[in-house]
């Protein structure tokens, strides 16, 4: 390869979402903010590299004229928990296909798209060159490959995984990066890495083979969120571990000194960040260490920002299941777990625990600070009619004993090479293909609404949600942050803007709500009758009398959790 500091480079993000990494949008990976870090360190300038989503690509085609002309085209992508996606669409198969056939210089594929599995993971289950078209496939990391093939040359190309000190470079190098994504500044989330690998070796995933978890040092997590912070991003999650709890120490007993270290010193360098979220977090360790668990989860709770989630990987609450699976928590350790999250983390800001400044009058009504979540994966060895009973039965104990859950995520397992379930999955998955649609159902009825309401109830506020589309005379959005409630708001409101929402009702995974403080002298009658106890004639009623000079004005309904009066009608 020619003098890297001549070299032209097009990195395209086709978008990952691995158990422990998520990059859809609002998203965005660690991986090609890392390759551009790798680049840079190797010699390529900035200014000569461009970065583009695959959703970029296909909204203006002359951007296919970077892939083109690229000296090196590197491709990003990989979806091993595929899910349904808001904020863009991960690449298809024949578009990985198409760039690397218009790619004229030096083409590179990586990313967990190297796990190789069917269709939906854009092009992965034809890994053989000769299928893809790709000159080089890094079946270790793409960054490391990135790295070695400009500053090696072809022959220096290897399927090689990079090091905590190269990231270390590469994490802050590469932060420059975002500001070419379609969503920066406002509505983009930096997915951090803390660490990435696993001790436990359940049967189905792939994040074990990654090896033991490998901890980065905390200066160097704080010194790229410091780099990304200067570049504009205010949103950040540590998503990348398989358990934050044990960032920092041996990668099973809990750190907090670490977590506090760590927590800390992302909020000294990023003073007015609006997003800290977190992802996975293990129940055992907070079963086999309760105190000092509760310690980080304190720690957490005092940094992060509210509506956080704490992903915990039960899987299966069934017994057998979980023997044949490898799986390491039984469902009472679990619940135990859900329910020390709860006493440590569900406080609202505002009420009682918290000694945080600043939060603003409407602070007690907003989401809980951190939650825990719940995954059950179905298709697993072993699975049997019961397990459904086992799973619901898990689930009813926490809603009957007040406790809260953030989320239910259900889904069928995917097969990987590599794992144990690599030849069974899928079969089971399709075996039990009915009853998993009733079963889930049937949580998402029982279970998720109630919880729902539990979690946020009529009056909640969720500042900052972002407008994404309309259906229906209704307009949707989302805040940023881990796995972020979906929002109807009445009649079609100008997209990409955002706003404060006042909850006002509930569906199994997505809550209605209007614009807060709503105007009652200016709302529509869509927007009235949102209000809980507003019907619609009532809502004529308010419209006939108005404008109102208060808002105790509008009659036996009590709206003021909800409602304001504007001032330039009480000047009228």
């Amino acid at each position: 390869m020619t003098d890297p500091a001549t070299l032209d480079v097009t990195i395209v993000d086709g978008y990952v979402d691995e158990p422990a990494h998520f990059g859809v949008p609002p998203y965005v990976s660690t991986y090609p903010r890392y390759t551009a870090g790798a680049l840079v360190d190797a010699g390529v300038p900035p200014e000569q590299i461009t970065y583009h989503t695959i959703d970029a690509l296909r909204d203006d085609s002359s951007r296919w004229q970077d892939v083109e002309e690229a000296d090196l085209f590197v491709y990003v992508g990989g979806m091993t928990v595929p899910g349904n996606y808001v904020g863009g669409t991960p690449a298809e198969p024949d578009e990985v296909r198409r760039m690397a056939w218009t790619a004229e210089g030096t083409s590179l594929m990586g990313g967990p798209v190297r796990f190789g599995v069917g269709e939906e993971n854009a092009g992965a289950q034809d890994m053989e060159r000769d299928d893809l078209d790709y000159d080089f496939v890094a079946k270790g990391d793409v960054e490391a490959a990135a790295y070695d093939l400009v500053h090696g040359g072809m022959e220096g190309f290897g399927n090689r995984m990079r090091d905590n000190e190269e990231i270390a470079r590469w994490a802050r190098e590469g932060a420059f990066i975002i500001e070419q994504h379609p969503n920066h500044p406002d509505y983009l989330i930096c997915e951090m890495e803390t660490s990435r690998g696993c001790p436990y070796r359940c049967s189905f995933c792939t994040e074990p083979l990654y090896g033991d978890p490998s901890f980065r040092p905390t200066d160097t997590v704080v010194g790229e969120v410091e780099a990304l912070y200067e570049r504009g991003a205010r949103h950040f999650r540590l998503g990348r571990q398989a358990d934050i709890l044990a960032y920092g120490g041996d990668g099973e007993k809990p750190n907090p000194d670490a977590l506090r270290d760590l927590y800390g010193g992302i909020r000294e360098v990023a003073p007015d960040l609006e997003t800290l979220h977190l992802d996975n977090m293990n129940p055992i360790t907070i079963v086999e260490w309760p105190e000092l668990s509760r310690e980080g989860i304190r720690v957490i709770a005092e940094h992060n920002t509210p509506g956080d989630t704490a992903a915990f990987g039960l899987e299966s609450a069934d017994p057998l299941v979980q023997e044949e699976n490898n799986l390491n928590v039984s469902a009472e350790e679990c619940f135990q777990a859900v329910k020390i999250v709860n006493e440590e983390g569900g406080w609202r800001p505002g009420g009682d625990k918290d000694t945080a400044p600043n939060h603003g009058e409407d602070a007690a009504r907003r989401l809980p600070k951190i939650l825990p979540g719940i995954n059950l994966v179905h298709g697993l060895m072993g699975e049997r009619p019961e397990t459904y009973e086992h799973n619901k039965q898990f689930l009813q104990r926490v809603y009957d004993e007040g406790l809260m859950l953030r989320r239910v995520n259900i889904r069928q397992v995917m097969a990987f090479a590599g794992t144990d379930m690599s030849d069974t999955g899928a079969d089971i998955a399709k075996e039990h293909k009915n009853q998993f649609k009733a079963y889930k159902r049937e949580i998402r009825e029982t279970i998720d609404n109630p919880m729902l309401q539990r979690v946020a109830p009529p009056g909640t506020v969720l500042p900052n949600v972002h407008l994404e589309y309309h259906q229906d005379g209704t307009t949707f959005g989302r805040q940023l942050g881990t796995y972020p409630l979906l929002v109807g708001i009445p009649g079609e409101h100008e997209l990409g803007q955002t706003l404060d929402v006042a909850v006002t009702d509930h569906g199994y995974r997505s809550v209605s709500g209007v614009p807060y403080p709503l105007d009652i002298n200016a709302a529509s009658m869509d927007e009235l009758q949102a209000i809980p106890g507003i019907g619609k004639q009532t809502a004529g009623n308010i419209v006939v009398n108005r404008p109102y000079e208060a808002v105790s004005e509008v009659g036996e309904i009590d709206v003021s959790e909800f409602a304001t009066v504007s001032q330039s009608e009480r000047a009228d």
